[in-house]
């Protein structure tokens, strides 16, 4: 059976990263990413801010159910799926509704902050700019405001391939049933 993997987190988690080093570990594997999927919307893109506007809220919603659309097509020819985006705060309750499966896994990537800033700085991509503010208001969003689903793992002395190693040994305890009836049924792993 095709599996799908969601790896979330906050910008510079290291979520792209983990993500190609799990898919290029499975026999058939597909990464769905969400900033290419964002990346699509040409004109009248609306990004997420603190205190985001509806718009923005939508296009959000937008975004995950159509890299969740691409996955599903993945996953019905019998692919396994990783799916990485930043799927935070109550946002992430409704994740369950929206994957195109029966159940899923969820890893969310928990590095400290100051391997967040170091990795930041180190990309090509900065997302912790003055224009964007720093990564504090998200890093709450993630600490204080998203549920504790799925694994939740600290990556900050881990190189990807060794966070790849400890996802693929705990898979069973990132591993949510979901019914799309309502929602979440029932959660096998949970970690503090």
């Amino acid at each position: 059976m095709a599996r799908l993997i969601v790896v979330t987190g906050i910008p510079a988690s290291g979520k792209s990263t983990v993500a190609a080093v799990l898919a290029q570990r499975c026999a058939r594997g597909v990464i769905v990413d969400g900033d290419t999927i964002r990346a699509m919307v040409v004109s009248g893109c609306v990004d997420m801010s603190r205190e985001p506007s509806a718009e923005a809220l939508w296009q959000l919603r937008l975004r995950y159910q159509a890299s969740l659309a691409v996955a599903g097509v993945y996953l019905q020819a019998g692919f396994d799926v990783v799916f990485n985006d930043n799927v935070l705060g109550p946002l992430l309750d409704e994740l369950p509704g929206l994957v195109p499966c029966d159940r899923f896994h969820l890893v969310v990537l928990n590095p400290s902050p100051e391997v967040i800033r170091d990795r930041d700085r180190q990309r090509a991509k900065t997302a912790y700019t003055a224009e964007n503010g720093k990564f504090d208001w998200l890093r709450d969003v993630l600490t204080k405001e998203t549920p504790r689903l799925g694994l939740w793992l600290d990556t900050s002395r881990q190189t990807p391939d060794e966070s790849a190693d400890i996802i693929i040994a705990k898979l069973d305890e990132s591993l949510i049933f979901t019914d799309p009836r309502d929602g979440i049924t029932s959660f096998m792993g949970f970690t503090g």
